[in-house]
């Protein structure tokens, strides 16, 4: 099984969570997005010199995010507006659908949805 990690999937890895030690050795397929809040969290929790060591450092496949997975992502959010769903987590989401990958993550606006693996 091939899985997109959902940035709270990585930061859960860097975390060392143990629910998510399955994937620790898989390979990281996400976006330049998903990677920027990682980064971001990194920031607030560990400080720059951190955040940039780890950034230098990640062994990522990045998937592209064009245009059309911007709108859709746009659409998904805006049919599941209720929900309260980061764009990013929508763009993430959508690639995943069409890479035919697994979304990963812990997020709980996901957990129920189709093609998700939802790991506390």
């Amino acid at each position: 099984m091939r899985y997109f990690f959902d940035s709270y999937a990585i930061i859960e890895i860097l975390k060392r969570n143990q629910s998510y030690g399955r994937f620790s050795d898989a390979e990281i397929v996400t976006s330049d997005l998903n990677i920027g809040e990682v980064y971001y969290y990194l920031l607030k929790t560990a400080g720059k010199e951190n955040a940039d060591l780890w950034y230098g450092k990640m062994n990522a496949r990045l998937i592209p995010i064009d245009t059309n997975t911007v709108v859709n992502a746009m659409y998904f959010r805006f049919k599941n507006k209720r929900n309260d769903l980061s764009l990013i987590d929508c763009i993430g989401y959508l690639l995943a659908l069409s890479n035919s990958m697994k979304f990963l993550t812990g997020d709980k606006e996901f957990e129920h949805r189709e093609n998700v693996e939802f790991v506390k």
